[in-house]
């Protein structure tokens, strides 16, 4: 999990949107300009979304010269490295084809990846790193294609002669702080729900247009006192569908039941999809975990952490509420600790634990073993 600092902090303008149109930007498999950190200006384009096309317009407009960037964990589970990197690692792709990077990008390919040699790789430089975070906010597979822009000029005039977008790696590295600062409720209904009528659901959006987190308000909550409050990060195979891989629906309902009990408190329902690297990843994991993985090393292996969430955008939400106590309703201690590093003290961490169905055994095995949950 990133540790974000606690309180708002200010930001050139633009960050959010530049971002964002960055974001677009790479998902549709078109490259970037990155410039900042004290480093020459790099073409950037997500590794997933390179073919031979691309490949060939980004050499003409790098003069055939780029490399490959991948996590740690990544370059590790590909044999690349013994042991896990302190950070993205940098090997030269001159030579590589489309179908080896996307081999060597995404662990689920088809196709087994040609080794680099060793003596390849390098540690990424802090430019290199903000290109992988950017990716990682796109939520695509965070591994890179870059490519020297050419310094004989202004890198943002050549960017925009050949309809690059630009941005500073300050930008992304601020992103998910102003996002969260940035929230904004911009929709609330009485919504009464089976378990719990007197409810009502309040929408938060982030100033670049980006996807809305909820508060579920149940009851009416007295804000003098200790708030019992979830923590719910989003899942749609679990909450909607009612996927028996995860426990994520019996804690959606169950919380719900256990707040409306109690007679108040909130749900926050965060949109972090499969622990923050988004739904599209989380079946690239589910792929993993079929062929031997748990959810832990499925993650590593696709080159993300094992937990990419963040909780500012909660201790956001629960402040705009007027909540600065809460009763955490969680067998999670990581989201006490960034609750509270938040700015949000936990007074009390209340137990919320559900039995194995038959199929997700392995599941809470390792959230407990690996992740340090209390089941």
């Amino acid at each position: 999990m990133s540790d974000l600092p606690a309180t708002s902090q200010s930001y050139e303008p633009g960050t959010l949107e530049d971002v964002d149109r960055a974001l677009s930007e790479l998902r549709r498999g078109w490259p970037v300009l990155l410039h900042g950190n004290g480093e020459a200006p790099l073409l950037v384009l997500a590794a997933e979304a390179a073919n031979e096309e691309r490949l060939r317009a980004l050499d003409r407009s790098a003069n055939g010269r780029r490399s490959l960037v991948l996590t740690g964990p990544r370059a590790q589970a590909l044999g690349l490295t013994e042991t896990e990197a302190d950070g993205p690692l940098r090997l030269e792709a001159d030579d590589l084809s489309a179908g080896t990077i996307a081999a060597l990008a995404d662990p689920t390919a088809v196709a087994r990846p040609v080794a680099a040699a060793p003596q390849t790789l390098a540690m990424a430089n802090a430019l290199e790193v903000a290109a992988v975070e950017l990716v990682k906010l796109a939520r695509l597979v965070p591994a890179v294609l870059l490519a020297p822009a050419p310094t004989a000029d202004s890198s943002a005039d050549w960017a925009a002669r050949k309809g690059f977008l630009s941005l500073a790696a300050r930008e992304v590295e601020a992103y998910r702080t102003v996002a969260a600062f940035s929230l904004t409720k911009v929709a609330e209904a009485g919504v009464p729900l089976s378990d719990a009528e007197d409810t009502r659901i309040l929408a938060f959006r982030p100033a670049d247009g980006g996807i809305e987190h909820l508060a579920i308000v149940i009851g009416r909550p007295d804000t003098s006192r200790p708030v019992l409050v979830r923590l719910h990060s989003e899942c749609f195979t679990g909450d909607l569908l009612g996927s028996l891989r995860c426990d994520c629906g019996d804690q959606l309902r169950g919380a719900i039941r256990a707040i409306a009990a109690a007679g108040s408190g909130v749900l926050l329902y965060l949109a972090q999809e499969g622990r923050g690297i988004g739904l599209v990843n989380k079946l690239r994991a589910y792929t993993l975990q079929d062929r031997g993985a748990d959810t832990h090393e499925a993650n590593l292996q696709l080159g993300f952490d094992a937990d990419e969430r963040v909780y500012l955008p909660a201790a956001e939400m629960l402040r705009q509420l007027g909540v600065q106590q809460v009763r955490l309703l969680t067998n999670n201690p990581e989201k006490v600790e960034q609750l509270a590093h938040c700015g949000i003290a936990v007074t009390e961490r209340v137990p919320h634990s559900f039995p194995s169905n038959g199929h997700n055994e392995a599941y809470l095995a390792t959230k407990a073993a690996k992740f340090g949950h209390f089941l």
